[in-house]
């Protein structure tokens, strides 16, 4: 299916929607328990187990618009699934705050192979939003994949020693703005490396 464009702001919303609707899930049924089949669940658990299909449909429906997902986007979605639902079937919610840990050891991972072999793969999947020169890349594929090891560190630290309320506001604000804050802080960079157009052929020089 050809890739299409579409409102960017519809965009945002099927991507973020379901990180919102959980935040909000939870400060409402935090402080909750529910007996379901014989077994106890805590508010967590139960807004775990919605946020899954919830995932899985704003995907659904932004591939059906536009054709395609991101292998970023298609990570995630399978890591949700599956570690969201080892908490609620194991009733454990350490799964699903270990999710940004894997999520962020694979993107790290996966640029460090590439800078192994002399290579930046983030090119391969933004050089069209992003025309840099190669040098420029491999300056920024190194900062990103320390950024995202610091990021798995960060987040085992927090959902090991904080309480879960600080774990979740970390997961919906913290590391979102910490992304945005890493892009804006690399403006330099991108200066410095952005690939300018070729002058018109015959141009006086």
């Amino acid at each position: 299916m050809a890739k299409e464009k579409i409102n960017p702001m519809l965009k945002m919303v099927l991507e973020m929607g379901p990180i919102v609707l959980f935040f909000i899930g939870y400060m409402k049924l935090k402080d909750s328990s529910f007996l379901i089949a014989g077994t106890e669940y805590q508010g967590f658990i139960v807004i775990t187990a919605a946020f899954i299909p919830l995932m899985i449909l704003s995907s659904a429906i932004l591939w059906k618009l536009t054709g395609h997902l991101s292998k970023m986007q298609i990570m995630t979605l399978v890591l949700v699934i599956v570690m969201g639902g080892l908490s609620v079937w194991l009733n454990d919610p350490k799964f699903i705050k270990m999710k940004p840990t894997l999520l962020y050891v694979l993107f790290g991972g996966v640029l460090g192979f590439g800078l192994l072999r002399g290579q930046s793969y983030l090119k391969l999947v933004m050089e069209e939003v992003l025309p840099m020169k190669e040098e420029g890349w491999m300056i920024l594929t190194k900062r990103l994949c320390g950024f995202f090891l610091g990021l798995a560190v960060l987040n085992e630290l927090i959902w090991r020693t904080q309480d879960e309320s600080t774990w979740v506001y970390f997961k919906t604000f913290g590391l979102t703005a910490a992304v945005f804050v890493f892009f804006i802080s690399q403006s330099g960079l991108f200066q410095k490396y952005g690939e300018e157009s070729e002058e018109t052929p015959g141009a006086a020089e």
